[in-house]
């Protein structure tokens, strides 16, 4: 029997890593792909296929099958999730039937408490750890746009060694993906979780790019004292992070794309429901848990919320 692998959110990074996958495995006898997807992009993946924009030019791939339907999807053996963190419960109860008990589920999220959450819902389940780094986004349904060459994917699990797992990593890596599976996954979570909450609170915040809040001295001091915030919340939780951690996510944002913002700072700017919730006020949580001050994270966290609460443009 094939190995099923459902993709569930095609924004960014499910639609591009995805779409790597589809690439590979579209018609093997060995994998087959789904596309968890509906309304404009479910129309236009299955008339025009998923197209993917980058550097090196231009990519069409078809899935296997692109439905929303839990019936025709089926039962799967891995899910890869990669929704916005708002609507976890939601996607995951609408789709509970395609999740039987030994599914391996992979979250791919901006926040770090996408695991605890599901495995609320799915106790049975091997529920990972993930991140990647990349630099993706939708342009229109079922096209998605990669900026730059970094695109590093990584996982892993602290709790279980199932075989299966490192069965994925070789999926991945016939697919081409560069993927690492990691012992030491929460660490390298939060790592990513360092970096791309502090680079979402600073641009949303301060409506820049990248290059922007590099380029200000007022603008990349916000961006550095909340990367201490969160190191020490981080700390707090006993973590083992780099020693000179700080340093090296402001190495990562310098070798970004300087034209590049982050994904709530878009959703922000289009009026779109923002993920202030997991990137933003869920360190301000933490900090209160573990009694490590963040005022530059409330300070943002204020402004912010009276955004999402009243929707109006910077």
């Amino acid at each position: 029997m094939k190995t099923r692998i459902g993709i569930l959110g095609l924004g960014g990074v499910g639609g591009y890593f995805g779409g790597l996958l589809a690439r590979e495995y579209t018609k093997s006898n060995t994998v087959e792909i789904i596309f968890i997807a509906r309304g404009e992009t479910q129309k236009n993946i299955v008339e025009s296929g998923l197209k993917i924009l980058s550097d090196d030019g231009e990519t069409i791939v078809f899935p296997d099958l692109v439905s929303d339907n839990p019936e025709l999807i089926g039962t799967l053996d891995y899910l890869i999730c990669a929704t916005k963190t708002y609507d976890i419960e939601t996607s995951f109860e609408l789709y509970r039937k395609c999740i039987a008990p030994d599914t391996i589920i992979l979250p791919l999220y901006n926040g770090v408490d996408a695991t605890e959450r599901i495995n609320k819902l799915f106790p049975q389940n091997i529920v990972l750890q993930g991140c990647v780094y990349i630099v993706s986004m939708i342009v229109a349904p079922g096209i998605i746009k990669k900026i730059g060459p970094y695109e590093k994917l990584f996982f892993g699990s602290k709790s279980t060694k199932d075989s299966r797992i490192t069965t994925l990593q070789s999926i991945f890596e016939k697919a081409k993906i560069e993927s690492y599976f990691v012992a030491n996954i929460e660490e390298t979570v939060w790592e990513k979780f360092i970096f791309i909450s502090a680079l979402a609170s600073a641009t949303s915040y301060l409506n820049q790019n990248i290059g922007q809040i590099l380029s200000n001295s007022e603008s990349k001091q916000v961006y550095i004292s909340l990367l201490n915030e969160i190191a020490l919340v981080a700390s707090a939780k006993g973590l083992k992070m780099p020693k000179n951690i700080i340093e090296e996510t402001i190495i990562k944002l310098e070798k970004s794309p300087q034209e590049a913002t982050s994904s709530m700072h878009r959703d922000f700017l289009a009026n779109h429901k923002t993920e202030v919730v997991s990137l933003t006020e869920f360190v301000v949580k933490e900090g209160q848990k573990y009694r490590v001050s963040t005022p530059v994270y409330q300070l943002i966290l204020d402004k912010l919320q009276n955004k999402n609460r009243f929707n109006f443009r910077f």
